[in-house]
């Protein structure tokens, strides 16, 4: 059986795959992905974990939920947008009634992003 650490960072790097393609994808988020890999990296290899932390670009947005359970007023804003986008794509594809199956997505996990702090 293979021990617990490389379990964990094998699942770190298929969160930070994830969200690699989430960074090109619009749909898919990129930092909740990041975050988890970070969770997972800091029970397989804390110094991976730090390096995301430490990245110029991602690194910011992970340190500010990490300290304070924020996410900032831009990226609360995308993520919103990136869902409504979602509910009209599906609008457009699949129609009635699978459109409020994106609606109710839209609502439940926009509305908590919405009311975390800035």
């Amino acid at each position: 059986m293979l021990p617990a650490r490389l379990l964990w960072q094998g699942a770190g790097l298929a969160c930070v795959g994830l969200g690699a393609i989430g960074a090109a994808l619009p749909i898919l988020p990129t930092v909740p992905f990041l975050l988890l890999a970070a969770f997972c990296f800091a029970r397989g290899r804390p110094e991976w974990a730090e390096r995301l932390y430490a990245h110029p670009h991602w690194g910011p947005g992970m340190r500010e939920w990490r300290d304070r359970r924020a996410i900032p007023r831009k990226a609360k804003v995308s993520a919103i947008a990136a869902m409504g986008a979602g509910v009209l794509f599906t609008q457009f594809t699949l129609g009635w009634p699978w459109v409020l199956v994106s609606l109710a997505v839209l609502v439940i996990c926009g509305g908590w992003i919405w009311t975390r702090a800035e």
